[in-house]
Formats: C-alpha cells, sequence, structure tokens
C-alpha cells in the first residue's frame, strides 16, 4: 500500500468510499460503531471502528495508522468527523484544513467571535447562557433575533424571537434541548450551548464552492425554500434563478467570507440570506451539502463535489475554472404530512425509473409518527429530479410527488390521508417569490 495514495477518512457514506476507490486510493476508515456498513469494510482497506468524535480516541489509532500503513492526506465529508480530521492534519502536518480554521466552521460561535474585528458587516451575536441573556440582547440589538445551537444543523433547535413576550417560551425550548441529542437520525452530537443572533430577513441561498490553495471557485448558487416559522427546508433549486447585478455580489461575500474565516483548500457549503444590507452569511460548513444538493450540482453543472474534495489532496482532480456553466438544471422537493402515523410507502422504485429522477429518499416507515414540520428531520421524504432548466426542475419534482409516491398516513383525528409536496416560493428577477401551488 502506497502511502502517497492512501487517504485516511474520518467517518464516510458509502459512496464516499466508493468514490475514493475509483479515484485509485487506498482508504483507511475510522467508523462511527453505529454508520458501519458491510460495503464499506468491503470497500476500504482498512476499517477501525471507533467513535471518532472523541479525539481521545482518534489520536492513538491516527498515530498507529500514520507508522503502518501511512497515509498522505485526511479528511472528513461528514459534520461529525470535521474537528479530528483537522486535529490529524495538525498533527502531521499533512496541508489540509487543520482544527482551528475547521472550528470556525463547525462552532457558530466561534466563527461569529472569529468576524467580529474582522469584518464590518459581521452579524452581531452572543452566546445564550441565562434565561437573562434574552431580553439584554434584545434591548441591545432589536427585534426579531434568532436562538439556536452553537453546533447543529438541519435547522435543529431554531427558535425566533419575536419580542420580550416570546422570551419565556424560547428559554424554556432551550431547556428542553440542551443535553439531548442533535436529531432522529444519528445521534453523534449532543446540543450544549445556544448562541443568539441578528435576524437576517430576505430570501436564503446557499452557496456550494471549492478552494484550490486559496482560489474560490463558486461552483453554484442553490436557491433555497424554507419555512417562514422554523427555518426548516424544504425544497432546493439549482441554479439559483437570481439577477445579474445579485448573483455577482452574493459571489463577492461569499468569497470575501471564505477569505476572512482562513479557507484555502477544499469543498464548503455556505448559507446566506439576501435582505437589505445585501448578502450576508448565516453559516457556513467545510463539508459537501446535505439534502442531495450535490446530486443537483452534478446533474446541473456536471462536477462531482465529492470526487473533487477527495482526489484534490493527491492531485488526482483538475482545477475548475472561475466560472462552471450550467448545462441544466435541478431540483428537490420535501415530502410532508398532517401530524398523525405512517402506515404504507409505496411509489419509491416507480419514481426512480422515470426519466429526469435524480434520487429519491423516503425516510418514512410504516409505524412513523408524523409530526409538524420544525427542522429537517419531520420532512417525510426528498425526490431530487433534473430539468431543461430551474423552474422545469421545480414543476417536475412536484409532479414525481403528487403522481407517483404515496405514502399513506392516518391523522391524529383518525382519519386517512397522504402526504403531499411542500409549497415552496417561485423567486422572481428581483428574488421576491410566490408561491408554487403543489
Amino acid at each position: 500500500m502506497n502511502p502517497e495514495r492512501t487517504l485516511l477518512l474520518v467517518g464516510a457514506t458509502d459512496e464516499t468510499v466508493s468514490k475514493a476507490t475509483k479515484l485509485g486510493l487506498h482508504v483507511l476508515l475510522l467508523q462511527h460503531p453505529s454508520k458501519v456498513s458491510a460495503e464499506q469494510e468491503r470497500l476500504a482497506d482498512l476499517v477501525r471502528v471507533v467513535d471518532y468524535t472523541r479525539w481521545e480516541l482518534v489520536e492513538p489509532l491516527a498515530r498507529e495508522l500514520w507508522e503502518t500503513p501511512g497515509f498522505g492526506a485526511a479528511t472528513s465529508l461528514t459534520e461529525p468527523g470535521l474537528e479530528n480530521a483537522g486535529r490529524i492534519n495538525d498533527l502531521f502536518g499533512l496541508g489540509g484544513t487543520g482544527h482551528e480554521v475547521t472550528s470556525r466552521f463547525r462552532d457558530k460561535r466561534v466563527m461569529r467571535q472569529h468576524l467580529a474585528d474582522r469584518d464590518p458587516l459581521a452579524v452581531q451575536a452572543a452566546p445564550l447562557r441565562a434565561r437573562e441573556d434574552l431580553d439584554a440582547f434584545g434591548a441591545r440589538h432589536g427585534y426579531p433575533f434568532i436562538v439556536k445551537p452553537a453546533d447543529a444543523t438541519a435547522s435543529i433547535g431554531v427558535q425566533r424571537v419575536d419580542g420580550p413576550s416570546d422570551a419565556d417560551r424560547v428559554w424554556a425550548g432551550v431547556r428542553r434541548l440542551t443535553g439531548t441529542r442533535t436529531d432522529r437520525v444519528s445521534s453523534l452530537f449532543v446540543l450544549q450551548d445556544f448562541l443568539m443572533e441578528e435576524y437576517l430577513d430576505g430570501p436564503e441561498y446557499s452557496v456550494e464552492s471549492f478552494s484550490f490553495a486559496g482560489r474560490h471557485v463558486i461552483v453554484a448558487i442553490t436557491e433555497k425554500f424554507t419555512d417562514p416559522a422554523h427555518f426548516a427546508e424544504l425544497g432546493h433549486a439549482v441554479p439559483a434563478r437570481l439577477e445579474t447585478q445579485l448573483e455577482e455580489r452574493v459571489r463577492a461575500e461569499v468569497t470575501r467570507f471564505l477569505d476572512l474565516v482562513g479557507m484555502r483548500d477544499g469543498v464548503c457549503h455556505t448559507e446566506i440570506r439576501v435582505g437589505a444590507q445585501g448578502p450576508r452569511v448565516i453559516e457556513s460548513h467545510n463539508r459537501v451539502a446535505g439534502d442531495a444538493i450535490p446530486e443537483l450540482v452534478r446533474s446541473a453543472y456536471g462536477i462531482d463535489m465529492t470526487t473533487l474534495a477527495l482526489g484534490w489532496p493527491f492531485g488526482l482532480v483538475e482545477e475548475l475554472p472561475d466560472r462552471p456553466v450550467p448545462r441544466a438544471g435541478a431540483s428537490v422537493r420535501a415530502l410532508v404530512g398532517r401530524p398523525g402515523r405512517v402506515e404504507s410507502v409505496d411509489g419509491v422504485e416507480e419514481a426512480l425509473r422515470q426519466d429526469g429522477v435524480l434520487d429519491v429518499r423516503i425516510s418514512a416507515k410504516p409505524g412513523d409518527t408524523v409530526r409538524p414540520v420544525r427542522d429537517n428531520w419531520d420532512r417525510l421524504g426528498l425526490v431530487a429530479v433534473a430539468g431543461h432548466d430551474t423552474t422545469a426542475a421545480v414543476r417536475r419534482g412536484a409532479e414525481v410527488i403528487l403522481d407517483t409516491i404515496r405514502v399513506r398516513l392516518t391523522h391524529a383525528d383518525g382519519s386517512a390521508g397522504m402526504a403531499y409536496v411542500a409549497e415552496v416560493a417561485e423567486a422572481d428577477d428581483s428574488a421576491q417569490g410566490s408561491v408554487i401551488p403543489a
């Protein structure tokens, strides 16, 4: 095994391991006991089962593997593995993104503190430690403002404080969430620290980028459809339908942000809102996006962000041009339902066989509880599709759900019903939007 072509992966999906091996890399995998699979064991050259979120367990294994068989790069494309991959890069001087920079992405409080003295447009933020902090932040910065966990994902625990009368409700929510696991799918994080920050108005986008030795390429701008009350993501579309001047401002702001946080190499997924002050960063992650956004980017642009991330440290991929040109549109639409219970799920294989369908991910299973949509895990599934342009893809996703996916429910009142496609807002040239009916 040649160490110069050996990659240490801190956590991975089957797909990530497969793409690494297709690049000709040897793979050493540190995998969590709850995530290891037979496919990973088949594909990887070596698998060590460990809670890779705990550095005291990861460090001795990393030292052992560094001695033999050796490795030329370490990385993670999954949120829980990012910080320890950064520590491994620091430990052996591998040149990838280190722990200091990674922590600015992983911990929203660290990011806000880092930007406070460096960015004249920095979002106002403060840690939330006591009930009285809510009143103090509102008095100083005004209402509304946002309270959220410092290191969670998928809109978990995000609450909007509209005025002083909201403080007791929000504080009760924080107390209820503190010490709990992050979601109903992954249990690798415990919610501990919460942050208050200025509310950013306007439509939301994410920016998928890749940095090549400090040169940041904006690969795609993703239009995001979010629930206005709880910020759950109800859909995505690529490329975002933006007026040219606004697109330029988004590109410039994200490039400036990546320079400020010290990003030099690799993939990033940055979420922004465009309001009265222009584009401003909500948060960012030095990993690939979730919710099938990488599949949308690959379909619309022909660019595989995961392959780029795995191959770039070894010089196995070429640098991208400054402005990749889309060749089509692509979209994700979410499946939701009234509260109750899932009775049956049908139509998934049928949908996957249809033209233009990129992926179907139905998380709902018979017997599952259907909850009001408050975060991403309350959705019942996603359908990703391609179209000749963005608008066509947005509409096509709804059609596939309506015509093919059949998730039967029993509602809380005992009546029968079906899951349905979440409504989304269709952006116009001014990025204001109007509702596309299901």
